[in-house]
């Protein structure tokens, strides 16, 4: 291989580059065409609205269709939700024997409904044994700190109202 060819080599190698360097250019010149400006969209309405259109701009005008009752709502009675009244605060609870120490801010009765509700536990349960100072009571008064033998774990601060019908 001579000096010659190797030159030739070189020269050839250069010309494609060039080329593709006047296709770039090329390419930067094309001017691009504005898009054409769509038709403002308009928000999707419930199921009970219906859309019409008013004139050619494309301005909706909305009805609305009144629903009608069926006859099994109407006939139904709204159910009586039972009253419920703060009557104390769970303020520790022992895990091993399931019971939770209530400070009382109303009197409470063995045999009640109590509703405990916090952050992990809401239910609702009757009160079947109490406690007060290790002994077993029938009635707590407002101050008290009894112990009750609950049927879920129950954390600290949680609520304790009394359910009635």
């Amino acid at each position: 291989m001579g000096l010659f060819d190797f030159w030739k080599k070189l020269v050839d190698n250069k010309q494609p580059r060039k080329k593709k360097r006047k296709k770039a250019a090329a390419r930067k010149k094309i001017i691009k065409k504005p898009k054409k400006k769509t038709p403002r969209k308009i928000p999707r309405l419930p199921r009970k609205h219906k859309r019409t259109k008013t004139h050619k701009k494309h301005r909706y005008k909305i009805k609305i269709k009144k629903l009608k009752k069926r006859p099994s709502q109407a006939n139904k009675k709204p159910s009586k939700k039972p009253k419920e009244k703060e009557i104390g605060i769970i303020t520790h609870y022992f895990d091993k024997i399931s019971v939770g120490i209530i400070k009382l801010k109303a009197d409470l009765k063995l045999g009640e409904t109590i509703r405990i509700k916090g952050l992990n536990s809401d239910f609702i349960q009757t009160v079947k044994s109490m406690q007060l100072n290790h002994k077993d009571i029938t009635k707590a008064k407002k101050g008290d700190e009894i112990g009750a033998k609950v049927i879920q774990p129950v954390g600290k601060n949680n609520k304790v109202y009394r359910v009635t019908a």
